[in-house]
Parts: C-alpha cells; structure tokens; sequence
C-alpha cells in the first residue's frame, strides 16, 4: 500500500498544511513548512530527472547515488542508495524536504528520517506508462508546480503512447531475458512486476521468463526452455561480466540469442528508470530488437 499527497501551490507556499505518505513500512511524514523548500534533498534517479525537466534543479541541495542524469546531478552531495540510506546523511545537508520515490529505505531509516521535523513527500512508482505520466504529475505538485508538471507529463505520454502504438504493430515479437547477474554464474533474471519486463514490453518484445513476479535466480533449464531471442543487461550494473562471459555461460550458449551472439547492454537508469526519457530507451531497444545495426547508445 502507498500514497502520495497531492498538494497544489496554494496549499504548499501559503498554508502549513500536513503531509502524510505512507508506505507499507508505516512510517508518515511531518507537517509542512509555510514557505516554498528552496533546500530539497531527491532520492530517486527518475525524480531527479523530472526535476531538472520542470527547471527546478536550482531548488536541490543533494541527491542519491541513482540519481545520475543528466550529468549536472553528478555535482549534487550524494547522501548514498535508494534503499540504504543513512538517516544521519541525509539530514546532514540541512534539507526542509525530502522528495523520495516509494520503496527508499531501509524502512528503520525511512522512520528516523519522517520523525526529524522536515517534510517527506513520497512519490509512487509503478511498471508501466501509466506509471511514469502519474509520477510526473505528482513530483511537478510536490514541487508546487502542478501547471508545469502537467504540461511535462503530456509530452512524456504523447511519447509513450508513440511507443505503444509501434509496438503494437509488431506482429512476431522476440523474446528478451533480462540478466541482473551472471555473478559466480548464477543466472539473476527478470521477472513480471518488474521495470525490466515493462521497458521490454513497451520496446515490442516479449519477457522471456513467466511464472514468477520481481528479480529471482533461474536454473539452467529455466534458461533454456525460455529460448530467449536476445539478452538484454545494463551497461552500468553492479555485475562486472563481460558480453563475452555472458554469451560463454553455459545456458546462454545454448538459447536462440547465445547461438546468434545477441545481447545488448544499456545504461540502467535509462532502460529501468521510468522517467521523461523512457520512450526514447524503448525506441533504441527495439532497434536492436529488429534489426541488424549495433547496440544502441544513449
């Protein structure tokens, strides 16, 4: 369960208004402050991208270590992951709010963080387009500017459903696994309710791996019986293997993509962030998809 509060610019600037989020670790967020935050720490890769889309990067203070594009965010102090904050970081830049994306954490520093006095402002994420155009929308209301984040979120649906509309036309769809890791040759896939299978969906393919929901280790056989037609891994992950070592594991070898040498790699906050440039990682993936030119760049 989450939510987000929906506030316009009348009721962040002039009113102290409370802000609840509440998420599923149960923690919820303090009251607002009068004035407009000028000092916002962003926890999220793709929120920091809609900021810096609506004009309002002036307005950051920091950011987390997700948070890479476009390059200026670099510059930002980095307060740590997503998912494994300090409390003691995070509040060490002074903010007076925290704009976060739903699932940041630990839980125990989630709660530490909403009791410190600052607003928190949580903004759902999701796997689809729908998803993306929700959560523009929302970060543009955080902000108080719910004109402009409307605005930003039209443009990026109108892309979108460019996007959906072109793979829709695709009559034979190729089957894409997604590897998180080939780490010590365990094979971590991806499954539905996952980033990965949307971004493969919207890019005209098809997830390779059913029956199991998120990222989970997949047996050789699994592997193979899937047959998939390309693999697909981010460029920028965790996981230092090569193309070459991916395409040597014994199962991949044994697939459609091993055979034909077809694994793709691309930056991972631009295929699984699911911000403004979304569609446009959907349209590089689905020319390798179909067709014979290189792995696409971004």
């Amino acid at each position: 369960m989450s939510a987000v509060v929906r506030l316009n610019r009348r009721q962040l600037i002039l009113s102290a208004v409370a802000i609840t989020a509440y998420v599923c670790t149960g923690w919820t967020a303090v009251a607002a402050r009068a004035e407009e935050p000028n000092r916002i720490v962003v926890i999220g890769g793709s929120l920091t991208e809609i900021v810096y889309a609506l004009g309002e990067e002036d307005r950051l203070i920091a950011r987390d270590s997700t948070s890479l594009f476009p390059d200026a965010a670099r510059e930002l102090p980095d307060v740590g992951y997503i998912r494994q904050l300090s409390p003691e970081g995070v509040l060490s830049v002074n903010p007076d709010m925290i704009l976060a994306l739903e699932g940041f954490g630990p839980p125990e520093a989630a709660s530490v963080i909403s009791q410190a006095g600052i607003p928190v402002i949580v903004i759902p994420d999701g796997y689809d387009s729908n998803s993306i155009i929700e959560k523009t929308r929302a970060t543009g209301k955080a902000l108080g500017r719910e004109q402009a984040g409307e605005a930003l979120a039209e443009k990026v649906g109108a892309d979108l459903m460019a996007a959906e509309t072109a793979a829709a036309g695709i009559a034979d769809k190729r089957k894409v696994l997604f590897l998180l890791s080939i780490e010590g040759g365990r094979l971590l896939a991806a499954g539905s309710e996952t980033h990965a299978a949307g971004i493969v969906a919207l890019a005209g393919g098809v997830n390779a791996m059913t029956g199991f929901s998120g990222y989970k280790e997949v047996s050789n056989e699994a592997v193979i019986e899937a047959a998939p037609d390309v693999i697909l891994r981010m460029r920028s992950g965790r996981d230092p293997s090569s193309d070459a070592e991916v395409l040597a594991h014994p199962a991949i070898a044994a697939t459609p993509a091993g055979k034909a040498g077809r694994v793709v790699g691309m930056d991972g906050l631009f295929i699984l962030g699911y911000g403004p440039r979304t569609a446009q990682a959907a349209r590089e993936l689905g020319q390798f998809l179909y067709s014979d030119v290189a792995a696409p760049g971004n």
